[in-house]
């Protein structure tokens, strides 16, 4: 099975010219994330240097994921934020 942040690690790498902002949530803690480009950087806990260790648990939840365009600046989204179902759906057509 793949993790979900791997799949939306493939995402950026074929829409490089998006950012990914990834909100999710932990055994009640909050989880903010950025991916860019195959790349993944947890903004609200220490990301590991190792890239094959991924910055979201297979145990998190995913509220919602929105697109904005690189470079990233939040005041510009490209779309309102996505649920993760509805982003996959999109991912699967």
């Amino acid at each position: 099975m793949t993790l979900p942040i791997h799949q939306l690690e493939q995402y950026s790498l074929r829409h490089r010219d998006q950012v990914l902002r990834v909100l999710a949530e932990d055994q009640g803690e909050a989880i903010e994330l950025l991916v860019f480009r195959g790349f993944s950087s947890s903004l609200t806990q220490p990301t590991a240097f190792d890239p094959d260790v991924p910055v979201l648990p297979a145990s998190a939840t995913i509220q919602s994921i929105q697109r904005f365009c690189s470079p990233y600046n939040p005041d510009q989204p490209l779309a309102p934020p996505q649920t993760w179902e509805a982003f996959l759906a999109e991912l699967n057509s």
